[in-house]
């Protein structure tokens, strides 16, 4: 019933910067905790940024500041800015959501299909 779209991945050079956007849409009763995910070739899927729903956020070490996560749940979106690219963050970047279900209250995961971040000198 809720399905997330991602845009903003692309091509970067070291020392640039990125924008990503995750959209929930369907019907909606309440998100818990969006986040970001990211997965390099040949390593595991690791967690980026979360954000709860009242604006909480835990970061990864490797990115702490350098991105920030944000969302707005009035438009059912998460944002990352990405800063300070370097080339270790090259991975596919994954939008993550924990919908509640409005006919049962039960919680569930969500995934994005993936957008791929580049950072190449």
């Amino acid at each position: 019933q809720v399905q997330l779209v991602e845009s903003g991945g692309g091509l970067v050079q070291p020392g640039g910067s990125l924008r990503l956007s995750c959209a929930a849409s369907g019907t909606i009763f309440r998100i818990n905790d969006m986040g970001w995910y990211r997965q390099a070739p040949g390593k595991q899927r690791e967690s980026v940024a979360i954000i709860s729903s009242g604006g909480s956020t835990n970061y990864a070490d490797s990115v702490k500041g350098r991105f920030t996560i944000s969302r707005d749940n009035a438009k059912n979106t998460v944002y990352l800015q990405l800063n300070s690219l370097k080339p270790e963050d090259t991975a596919v970047y994954y939008c993550n959501a924990r919908p509640v279900r409005w006919t049962t209250l039960y919680e569930y995961n969500l995934w994005g299909q993936g957008t791929q971040v580049t950072v190449s000198s």
